[in-house]
């Protein structure tokens, strides 16, 4: 019991103790002392403040993809983020910082007694500061806020925040296929041999999950993996037209002049001449890329229009590791 009360009293002590200062030697001051600016500094927390407020909208408006305008409100945000940061610096090197005008450059320190001094000059320049703890803390939340929204984009690989894009899809049962100028294709509009660009109807033409690739091969051809058996209707095959390597858009199509000894046909990518295979699910014959095209599964309607038969086989866009653990949506 007396052993544990010792240690009570030495814990109480111990704080006591460390609210103390040791006495300061009073001696001349190198720089002259500056009158305390508690404006100043409230100006400088406030404006700390609004830097990491700022950084924080970014952080937010760049997660949240519903946001309007995302782009301007980006730029906006950080753009102020680093306005209101060198405003505090600015406030704080003239209104909060001593300064003194010599007629001569510091000597380089090569003395103890010259180091000491110049640390002296140091801590005396923010001698008017009456704050320092809550300034510092303020510096450092901003400075904490900034860097995370300048960390913030490169989490898109991760991937953390805007990979949404990749698996939203405009793509259902019962979607029709139209060409660039929003007319419907119909089964009888496509031939062999031939390449065409589809979207999905109504659709942004600049969502990565609408456009697609059509083409038309001989049924006896085909060699679509398991469970596909129906996704081809009269031999016609569509692919997502965005390429699986890096997001090119695939625009060529190799097609056979002699058969009997010229490769099959195939869907080229020009950028890096990624090669797929339309007769067994774009399956990767050369380049690349990772993995095959996703497949649309197809149906022709009543009046003969081509139409989505469901949602793509894989996720939209380039073969980041992500796209293998999730299905489109």
């Amino acid at each position: 019991m007396k052993a544990l009360w010792r240690w009570i009293v030495a814990a109480i002590v111990l704080l006591l103790g460390r609210g103390r200062r040791p006495p300061r030697v009073e001696h001349e001051r190198l720089v002259p002392a500056g009158k305390p600016s508690p404006r100043a500094e409230f100006l400088v927390l406030g404006l700390f403040g609004a830097t990491a407020a700022c950084a924080i909208a970014f952080v937010v408006v760049y997660a949240i993809e519903s946001i309007p305008h995302q782009t301007q409100f980006l730029g906006l945000s950080l753009g102020l983020a680093f306005a209101f940061l060198a405003a505090a610096l600015i406030l704080i090197a003239h209104r909060l910082v001593v300064t003194e005008e010599l007629e001569e450059d510091y000597p380089v320190p090569a003395h103890p007694a010259e180091q000491e001094a110049l640390m002296e000059l140091v801590e005396e320049s923010g001698g008017r500061m009456t704050r320092k703890r809550l300034l510092i803390l303020g510096g450092g939340a901003a400075g904490a806020a900034l860097g995370a929204a300048l960390v913030t984009p490169a989490l898109s690989l991760g991937p953390a925040f805007e990979i949404a894009p990749f698996f939203r899809t405009p793509w259902r049962r019962g979607v029709r296929l139209v060409d660039e100028r929003g007319r419907p294709l119909h089964a009888s509009d496509i031939l062999e041999e031939t390449f065409y660009t589809a979207y999905a109807e109504g659709a942004d033409r600049e969502d990565i999950g609408s456009p697609l690739v059509v083409v038309r091969l001989r049924a006896a051809d085909l060699d679509l993996p398991a469970g596909r058996e129906g996704w081809a209707p009269r031999g016609i095959v569509a692919y997502s037209k965005i390429c699986t390597h890096a997001g090119c858009a695939v625009a060529l199509y190799r097609k056979p002049t002699f058969p009997p000894v010229e490769p099959r046909p195939a869907l080229v990518c020009p950028c890096h001449y990624s090669t797929f295979d339309p007769a067994r699910g774009a399956k990767v014959l050369y380049g690349p890329a990772g993995r095959p095209l996703p497949q649309l599964p197809l149906l022709v309607g009543p009046g003969g229009e081509l139409r989505a038969a469901g949602n793509f086989s894989g996720a939209v866009g380039p073969a980041w590791w992500g796209v293998r653990n999730r299905r489109p949506s």
